[in-house]
């Protein structure tokens, strides 16, 4: 969400809107279960080139949909989370000390945790609005997050909230309409297409072979039938005789399975950066 295009008194810049007024306004809403703002500025670090970017949050972000891979979400000043370049950058871990310059300043951040985004190259730092205070005080908040409390109609919510938020020279939008949902749909009915796809060829692969098994059988199965046992008794010894091999197998499988992708997964990762 952010301000409505138009020009100021001066034909310049239009003024920022007030983020006191804006958040008071979202918070008067009913509907509205929680929600903070964001505000970004630029930065160096020392041991990687370019500019790094910095977003400084006021409120608690931790539901913002931030993945984690190691490590915790900041909740004080002068605490952060970075991704993994970012890291691999400046040569830092998590709990080492980082310092930003901003504007000239020198601001000291301990990384708490690493979070997954591959934005900008993952030169990219998460921490709250305190711990540029010093550094940029006038820091103006550029857009405000809201999760809608449940069973709320979002499309009469934004519309409820933009006739708030007018006067104010501000718009809010859907996430519906902001992110890339449809594009998550099809990757994740693609997935699931392919997972499909190789449930069925393992499952043909043991069919296959318990059909060449009972092939392979059928004088023996003869022999039986002609000395008087019946068609159940002949179907549950089949079934045994590949039942227990097939546990074995996936007893043996799954954590070869599971440390093959524990393995090979970072492997991935790590190649391209």
């Amino acid at each position: 969400m952010g301000g409505a295009p138009g020009a100021g008194p001066d034909g310049g810049r239009p003024p920022a809107p007030d983020p006191a007024a804006v958040a008071a306004a979202i918070e008067a809403l009913p509907g509205t279960e929680r929600y903070y703002g964001s505000a970004t500025a630029e930065a160096t670090v020392a041991g990687a080139n370019g500019s790094t970017r910095i977003t400084a949050f006021s409120g608690d972000a931790s539901w913002g949909g931030y993945r984690m891979v190691s490590g915790r979400w900041f909740d004080a000043a002068a605490e952060a989370v970075v991704p993994t370049q970012f890291l691999a950058a400046t040569g830092t871990a998590v709990g080492d000390e980082v310092t930003l310059h901003v504007q000239g300043s020198a601001v000291t951040v301990r990384v708490m945790g690493e979070v997954l985004d591959p934005r900008m190259d993952g030169m990219l730092v998460y921490t709250d609005a305190a711990t540029l205070k010093r550094a940029v005080p006038d820091l103006p908040v550029t857009g405000h997050h809201i999760a809608v409390a449940s069973g709320t109609d979002v499309g009469g919510y934004v519309k409820e909230l933009n006739s708030a938020l007018e006067p104010l020279g501000v718009t809010a939008q859907g996430r519906e309409a902001a992110d890339g949902g449809e594009v998550i749909l099809v990757l994740n009915a693609l997935t699931a297409i392919l997972t499909l796809m190789l449930v069925a060829v393992a499952g043909l692969g043991v069919l296959g072979g318990v059909v060449l098994d009972t092939v392979e059988r059928v004088r023996d199965l003869g022999v039986y039938k002609a000395l008087g046992m019946t068609p159940r008794p002949i179907v549950a010894m089949v079934l045994t005789s590949v039942a227990l091999p097939g546990l074995a197998g996936g007893a043996l499988g799954v954590p070869a399975g599971v440390a093959l992708h524990a393995m090979v997964m970072p492997a991935r990762a790590t190649a391209p950066g």
